[in-house]
């Protein structure tokens, strides 16, 4: 459904993507995982026709983007970071606003509007103006808007930002319902859990490149890592840490007085004796079992968070 070959975008001196490649088959919910700044907007961006790439080829259901962009956007949506809705109009307004734009048949998108506002858990309150909703309410919204004209491909970019748990599940809830009709989803997190739930395979991407991609087995193999460890310390200095990482081989590290080791938890009587050399005093010591974010600390050396 999707291919990207070899792209690459610049901003000046800034390289956002670099020589990025991934294929995307019909009816898959893809994650693109990295953190802020990492080039997943931008990505997504070239994917959905608003910036052209510098080099390399992306094709949608076998169109070339750069070539027919006019037919791409017939076949996608978009869920932007922002909310891209009029606060001073209606739910049911704003859905009118942007079916219209699609040129959908006025019988046809009363219907879809109907639909989805069912869909999406909102149809009690289509008549309510959209300043009066919370955030989780406008977001979910925003993905009704990009959905009017029943894309194949459905792009999110961060949809879940700044919502409480309870609109992050019902937006869950709503992309998986959507998959299950048969459309293919980009999506696009800096949150673990997120991409764990939701995608069959990953895409990891860090500083405009993408590090490994693959389902979470196969990134787990590829990464070698089964665990990691967290030691909190009473407190940490910045040479007991520098220490601490020339007399290891592992991937470690800090935040506040905790640093995280991806590492087995046979290694960890060393690790302890370690601490205990360089006199840091432990406080707490947890293991969590190799997730995505054991595999990403062991892939790009540092925490997603960063």
């Amino acid at each position: 459904m999707i291919q990207v070959n070899n792209v690459s975008k610049s901003f000046d001196e800034i390289q956002a993507v670099n020589n990025i490649s991934f294929t995307i088959e019909k009816g898959e919910i893809f994650g693109l995982l990295g953190p802020n700044g990492a080039g997943k907007t931008t990505t997504i961006n070239m994917l959905s026709t608003i910036l052209q790439s510098d080099s390399g080829t992306l094709h949608i259901d076998g169109i070339d983007i750069k070539t027919s962009p006019k037919a791409c956007k017939q076949l996608i949506g978009v869920v932007p970071q922002e909310i891209s809705l009029y606060e001073d109009l209606s739910a049911y307004e704003n859905l009118l606003f942007w079916g219209k734009l699609y040129n959908i048949p006025q019988k046809e998108l009363k219907q879809n509007i109907n639909s989805i506002l069912e869909l999406i858990g909102l149809s009690g309150r289509k008549k309510d103006l959209i300043k009066t909703y919370s955030g989780g309410m406008k977001r979910r919204i925003n993905i009704a808007a990009a959905i009017l004209h029943q894309p194949k491909v459905l792009f999110m970019d961060e949809p879940t930002v700044g919502i409480d748990p309870q609109s992050r599940n019902h937006i869950f809830e709503v992309i998986e319902t959507l998959n299950k009709q048969g459309m293919t989803i980009i999506y696009t997190t800096h949150y673990m859990e997120e991409v764990e739930r939701l995608c069959e395979r990953i895409a990891i991407i860090d500083s405009g490149k993408i590090i490994a991609q693959g389902t979470q087995n196969e990134l787990q193999n590829l990464a070698n890592v089964k665990e990691i460890i967290e030691i909190e310390f009473e407190s940490l200095s910045i040479n007991g840490v520098q220490n601490f990482k020339e007399k290891v081989s592992y991937d470690v590290i800090q935040i506040d007085n905790t640093i995280s080791i991806a590492s087995s938890v046979k290694n960890l009587p060393a690790i302890i004796t370690l601490c205990n050399e360089l006199e840091m005093e432990i406080k707490d010591l947890t293991f969590k079992k190799a997730n995505l974010e054991a595999i990403f600390l062991s892939l790009t050396g540092k925490q997603l968070r960063d």
